[in-house]
């Protein structure tokens, strides 16, 4: 089968491409980020295990009634403060930072700050 015409979307050439450098270990997982029109998502992913150790998104119940009323990158900043809360109950320190093909700004930007001020390390 040949490729189609949305696996040539430039995002997901760039996501493709760093994935083949990026993965997570158990010693530090990888911070996977993905960016919709209205909210954000992001995961702390053992890649070898191939578990997902900790979540954290704009559409979580006692979030979104916040991020209805907020700036998108606000809530953006949330969830990544709630996601280094919840990765460092687990147990995690460090992270490989995957951006999944998005330009590090705006809404990309605000999560990995936030993570970062929350005390997790990229």
């Amino acid at each position: 089968m040949g490729r189609s015409r949305f696996d040539m979307r430039p995002r997901l050439v760039r996501h493709r491409r760093v994935r083949e450098q990026v993965s997570g270990t158990a010693d530090r997982p990888r911070l996977s980020v993905f960016r919709s029109s209205q909210h954000i998502y992001a995961q702390v992913i053992d890649d070898e295990a191939g578990h997902t150790l900790a979540t954290a998104s704009t559409i979580e119940k006692d979030v979104k009634p916040l991020a209805d009323k907020q700036k998108k990158a606000e809530a953006a900043a949330e969830a990544g403060t709630r996601l280094a809360q919840r990765a460092k109950a687990a147990g995690i320190k460090a992270v490989i930072f995957d951006r999944g093909g998005f330009k590090y700004h705006g809404r990309v930007k605000a999560l990995a700050e936030a993570a970062r001020k929350e005390g997790l390390e990229f």
